[in-house]
């Protein structure tokens, strides 16, 4: 079951829906289906080089904002 981000034509709200099949996505605030999609990252356990026991921490360096941990800065 994929999670999709989109953002309401109509509403201009942001919002994120799980997509069954083929089900189409549609606005909770407003229920409209003008919807933009917008690109989606996600961090994979092959992609990351923290370890299971290391503590987490938020931010950067953990593919939480997207970046990749080899080359970020922070």
């Amino acid at each position: 079951m994929p999670i999709f981000e989109y953002i309401c034509r109509d509403c201009n709200k942001p919002f994120e829906a799980l997509i069954y099949g083929s089900k189409k996505a549609e606005c909770p605030h407003g229920h409209s289906t003008r919807l933009d999609q917008q690109f989606s990252t996600y961090a994979t356990p092959a992609s990351s080089k923290s370890s299971a026991s290391a503590p987490a921490e938020a931010g950067c360096g953990m593919g939480s904002c997207g970046c990749n941990p080899d080359f970020c800065e922070n």
